[in-house]
């Protein structure tokens, strides 16, 4: 066993998990209580009236060859959000176990750890040193009840990426007392990825990724769980049956062909592109007073009239997300690459 299976509620490493139907392709299927018709005008490849495959499996071998992975190393969740779920309710036991997150950061971590009733800490990024991973201050903070810790890298709504070698210095002191999140959401935008390495060197890691973002696939809500086969086999165990639908996987398997990534991938540097010109032109904007760096699809700005600039952008037709309450935002204004053409319209609707 993995130092993480070892974090798991024991009950969660003792379930056994439900039975489904057998599922063999080519047979009658006599045996999940289904319909024999498709339903009218029905167009899907295996038919909507059937339950897809308990696990899928053909979907999840193409995202392990996408992700350059080993065999039983990936788990297929509901957009990366479900993985967060699945990790709340597998290692913690409601009143007893803790979630540390780092604000300000994606806010599901806590949502999920209140649903779960987990303990919630908080570290807050170094806002002085560019909203950076505080690795000490969370080591120091870690308590026998702490059992995982979320690093959102990069970071949302800041949009900074987190340097591996701070992840690295995290996982190597939480060895044997926690497992550390890696939420790499919006890594297709930062370069060269270092998850398989990671994953390699720890077995307190654990890496969430997503369709949603540079892929396309918001709406099909597809996502990764991924980290060692023994641990990932276990956290199986929580999701349901058949939960992955039948229509999202044929969507996603067409997206994973050649000419399709081929495509996703100009649209990326299209993005790319538009980041950094949106980051020279915003800081000439009137009412933005200062651009953080990104490595994501988005921006973060600040203004002393975020609730304005705001507005402006809203009687133009365009919805910023405005962040300017939080206190560790100081009117704070997250602003998403849109294409070239929305781009062009959101500034002049800012310098208006």
């Amino acid at each position: 066993m993995t130092g993480a299976v070892e974090l798991l509620r024991p009950d969660i490493r003792e379930l056994r998990p439900y039975q489904a139907a057998d599922y063999v392709g080519g047979f009658i299927r006599l045996n999940a209580n289904e319909t024999p018709w498709r339903p009218p005008g029905d167009e899907s490849r295996d038919g909507l009236n059937r339950y897809p495959d308990p696990r899928p499996a053909e979907l999840a071998a193409r995202l392990t060859d996408f992700y350059g992975l080993q065999p039983g190393q990936l788990l297929v969740t509901r957009g990366s959000s479900e993985g967060i779920d699945v990790l709340v309710r597998a290692f913690c036991r409601a009143g007893q176990d803790n979630v540390l997150i780092c604000p300000p950061t994606f806010g599901m971590y806590e949502v999920y750890a209140r649903i779960q009733g987990a303990g919630l800490q908080q570290v807050p990024l170094d806002r002085a040193t560019g909203y950076s991973l505080p690795v000490e201050a969370i080591l120091r903070a870690w308590l026998p009840a702490t059992k995982l810790v979320f690093v959102c890298s990069p970071n949302n709504p800041t949009g900074n990426r987190f340097a591996d070698g701070d992840v690295r210095r995290l996982c190597a002191g939480l060895t044997g007392r926690g497992v550390v999140i890696l939420d790499a959401a919006y890594q297709e935008f930062a370069g060269e990825d270092p998850m398989r390495e990671l994953l390699a060197a720890h077995d307190n890691l654990v890496v969430l990724r997503t369709l949603s973002k540079a892929l396309s696939l918001a709406g099909v809500r597809c996502g990764a769980l991924i980290g060692r086969s023994d641990l990932v086999e276990l956290l199986g165990r929580v999701l349901p049956p058949y939960c992955f639908p039948t229509t999202s996987q044929d969507a996603v398997l067409r997206l994973l062909t050649p000419e399709a990534r081929q495509e996703l991938a100009r649209r990326r540097g299209l993005i790319l592109a538009e980041r950094e010109r949106l980051m020279a032109a915003l800081p000439h904007v009137p009412g933005i007073d200062r651009v953080w760096p990104s490595a994501a699809n988005f921006i973060l700005v600040e203004s002393r009239e975020a609730p304005a600039v705001v507005a402006r952008a809203r009687a133009a037709g365009i919805l910023l997300r405005d962040f300017s309450r939080d206190p560790l935002l100081p009117g704070g204004i997250r602003i998403t690459i849109g294409s070239a053409e929305e781009n062009d319209k959101l500034l002049e609707a800012l310098r208006t």
